[in-house]
């Protein structure tokens, strides 16, 4: 059975757009952005300034096993508050989520049921059709999903430079922790290395507040994958960072590296603190972590 919840958002295609009535307005905010944005994606080559003018509060959960209903309650809670802040003209700062999930298979607002290689009566873990753009997906522990809910006023009303700037910050992370080299596939949103896809991208904007966001295969076991085609893509791969570790480890003999063979939990965490340190470096924010148990918000209907 496929779980979903009732919403008023309009929906964002795998390709997103935004209704007409929202339609762009320059910001003294955007005159100050020093990232370079091209028609093929986002400039890693271009200089940036970071002066962390905005402040992004950030729910660090990354050891965390969340249900995946938990935390989308999270996002869409915390969309409302931020709605109501613009409203009342007052300052609305990003927030950042970051956490694992138990497993789980979400569909986008448009996604087919032919990308499921199961029996929707007898599922092997649950789904949920989401708002999100994008296709099937697996999440499940060892995979670290990073939920921006910020205000695109405050940064660039542009969802495919969202897109290619959540891109980014994984492409970094890859190659600054880890030496690995990865890129974009033209025409395709997500992170990839040679023919596997590391990351998954799915996201929401509603007035220009966006959320969802980002799958980052870390320890993932890639097995649930098996029962879907990832994201309506048939020939290509999925992967994760352990995986291209050990594969870079064996086809280099005896070659060190920094991270000394970390166990899953070290990879995680490693994973986690670079995820956080490009996030501030791409967006230009400074993430200031909460020191909380649990979010406290506000149960509300939807």
């Amino acid at each position: 059975m496929i779980l979903a919840a009732a919403s008023s958002y309009g929906s964002v295609p795998t390709c997103p757009t935004l209704d007409q009535s929202e339609k762009p307005r320059q910001t003294h905010s955007q005159s100050r952005k020093s990232l370079s944005i091209t028609n093929q994606g986002f400039n890693s080559n271009a200089t940036i300034t970071h002066r962390n003018t905005k402040s992004c509060e950030c729910y660090d959960f990354y050891k965390e096993i969340i249900p995946y209903n938990e935390a989308w309650s999270w996002q869409k809670n915390i969309v409302e508050e931020k709605k109501a802040l613009i409203e009342r003209n007052e300052e609305c700062p990003d927030t950042l989520i970051i956490l694992q999930h138990s497993p789980v298979y979400t569909l986008g607002t448009a996604s087919s049921e032919k990308y499921l290689n199961f029996d929707l009566k007898n599922p092997p873990f649950q789904i949920y059709r989401t708002e999100r753009g994008g296709e099937v997906t697996y999440h499940g522990p060892g995979q670290l999903v990073m939920y921006p809910i910020i205000n695109l006023r405050n940064h660039k009303m542009d969802l495919h430079w969202y897109l290619r700037a959540l891109e980014e910050v994984v492409i970094r992370v890859l190659f600054s922790t880890f030496s690995v080299k990865a890129s974009r596939v033209e025409g395709l949103t997500g992170v990839w290395v040679g023919n596997q896809k590391l990351a998954a991208i799915g996201i929401r904007a509603s007035q220009w507040i966006t959320y969802h966001g980002l799958a980052l295969n870390v320890t993932t076991d890639l097995s649930p994958f098996s029962w879907i085609v990832p994201c309506g893509i048939q020939d290509r791969q999925v992967g994760s960072i352990k995986r291209l570790l050990k594969i870079d480890q064996s086809s280099n003999g005896c070659r060190e590296t920094d991270l000394d063979h970390p166990d899953n939990c070290q990879l995680i965490h490693i994973t986690n603190n670079s995820l956080i340190k490009e996030f501030s470096e791409v967006f230009q924010v400074e993430v200031i972590k909460k020191n909380v148990l649990f979010l406290e918000i506000s149960e509300k209907n939807f």
